[in-house]
C-alpha cells in the first residue's frame, strides 16, 4: 500500500539526526513536526519562529502561533521569536541543515518546482528560493502523481523553478529516491509497492 500523507512525514522525520536545525516547508512537511519524538530537533519557520512543537490538540489551539502556512502550532520551552530579516539571515547564511519541502515537480537532475503554476493565483514565491539556496540538504516529501495519474518525478521540470540540481532526496507515496549521478536511484518502497510500480508512473530514469 502506498504511504499516506502521516507516514510519508513520519518517513521524512527518520531522515533527521540530533542537534540539526530543519525547516519544514507547507503542505505535507509541517506534519513532520508530529514525528520527531525524543529526538533533539529544532524546527524553524520562516515567518519567524525557531523551536516549533507539534500540531496542537483540538480546544488547544492559540491563534497568535502559527507556522509559515498559517497553521496552528506549539512552542516549546526554548523557543525563539524574530522577524523576517532574522529568520532569513539564518537561512542564507547557512544556519540551517536541512529543508523538507513539497513539490508540483522534481526531476533526475533535482531540480526542483514548488513555487508558482503558469495562469493560476500567485500569492508570492515564499521562502522556497532562498531555502534550496541556503541549506545543506534539500529533502522533497510529494505525491508521486499527480491526481490524473501523471508522474511528478519528470526527466525535466515543465514548472518554473525554484532551483537547478538541488534537491538530495524524495519521499513519495511509493518510494524513497535519490538524485546521483545519471538519474534516480530507488532507495526504499512502501509496503507491498514493487519496483515495478514504481517505474510504471516514473518519468524520470531509474538507475541501479
Amino acid at each position: 500500500m502506498p504511504w499516506t500523507r502521516d507516514q510519508m512525514a513520519e518517513r521524512a522525520a527518520a531522515e533527521l539526526e540530533d542537534g540539526m536545525y530543519v525547516n519544514l516547508g507547507i503542505g505535507i512537511p509541517t506534519l513532520v513536526a508530529n514525528y520527531v519524538g525524543d529526538k533533539d530537533i529544532t524546527l524553524q519557520s520562516e515567518n519567524g519562529m525557531l523551536g516549533m512543537g507539534p500540531f496542537p490538540y483540538e480546544g488547544e489551539e492559540d491563534p497568535d502561533l502559527i507556522n509559515a502556512g498559517k497553521q496552528t502550532i506549539t512552542e516549546l520551552r526554548r523557543t525563539a521569536y524574530f522577524d523576517s530579516a532574522t529568520s532569513f539571515a539564518m537561512i542564507r547564511g547557512g544556519k540551517i541543515a536541512a529543508a523538507i519541502l513539497g513539490a508540483m515537480e522534481v526531476d533526475e537532475k533535482g531540480d526542483l518546482a514548488n513555487w508558482m503554476i503558469p495562469g493560476k493565483l500567485v500569492k508570492g514565491m515564499g521562502g522556497a528560493m532562498d531555502l534550496v539556496a541556503g541549506v545543506g540538504r534539500v529533502i522533497v516529501v510529494m505525491d508521486h502523481a499527480n491526481k490524473h495519474g501523471e508522474s511528478k518525478v519528470l526527466k525535466e521540470c515543465t514548472l518554473p523553478l525554484t532551483g537547478k540540481g538541488v534537491v538530495d532526496r524524495i519521499i513519495t507515496n511509493l518510494a524513497v529516491l535519490d538524485v546521483v549521478e545519471g538519474g534516480l536511484k530507488l532507495v526504499e518502497l512502501a509496503p507491498d509497492v514493487t519496483e515495478e510500480d514504481v517505474r510504471a508512473v516514473t518519468e524520470a530514469t531509474l538507475v541501479d
